[in-house]
């Protein structure tokens, strides 16, 4: 029986798909705000916070998948494998390499850790109020549905800043509160509130600071 080299072991194309659409969809609800706000479509920004609660269930399948497929890449081959008839000389294709699986990882990696940089997506839309009179500036304190991640804070913040006479707005997923700072006589609690739900994102309470 003819010896033959060894070759570099083949990892499932399947096998890399499904990490790459897990990586995807662990972080889907943080993406579709960013995607909202550069498509101008801010209705769709909410749509997947439901898949929150699965995000850990999802991280831990790409990082399964991805660790078996490092495993197969990278561990020893034995005797029988390498003096198998069947096995062939031919240098594996790009997608069985191992630079496209460290490729595929990488993706993974940036797109579980989106919600941890997604902010940087969304402009500083600050910007300066005249004001006229100081008994004008009012502070409301908004409960907000349905916010998940530090995406969706930025969302929900920009929307607020948006409205003129708006002069500062936070919000905070963890409390699933935004607080406003504006100018009265300028605009509303009204306006504010209607801008932020035009992102998908609902106002389900309010208090007067």
């Amino acid at each position: 029986m003819k010896i033959q080299n060894s070759s570099t072991p083949k990892v499932s194309k399947g096998l890399l798909g499904t990490s790459v659409i897990t990586a995807i969809a662990a972080s889907l609800c943080c993406i579709t705000p960013v995607l909202a706000l550069i498509s101008g479509a801010s209705g769709i920004a909410s749509s997947y916070t439901w898949m929150e609660s699965f995000r850990p269930y999802l991280i831990g399948i790409t990082v399964l998948v991805l660790g078996f497929a490092w495993y197969q890449k990278l561990k020893p081959r034995t005797e029988e494998e390498i003096q198998c008839a069947c096995e062939e000389d031919e240098k594996p294709s790009f997608w069985q390499s191992r630079k496209f699986l460290l490729i595929v990882t990488i993706f993974a990696v940036l797109m579980l850790a989106f919600p941890y940089y997604s902010p940087i997506f969304y402009p500083d839309n600050k910007k300066e109020v005249v004001i006229v009179d100081a008994a004008d500036i009012q502070t409301i304190q908004l409960d907000i549905e349905g916010m998940t991640c530090d995406a969706c804070d930025s969302h929900v913040a920009h929307a607020a800043q948006e409205v003129d006479g708006v002069i500062e707005a936070k919000a905070d997923h963890k409390t699933g509160t935004a607080e406003v700072k504006f100018d009265k006589s300028k605009t509303s609690e009204e306006v504010i509130i209607q801008s932020i739900d035009n992102t998908s994102y609902k106002v389900v309470g309010k208090n007067k600071n």
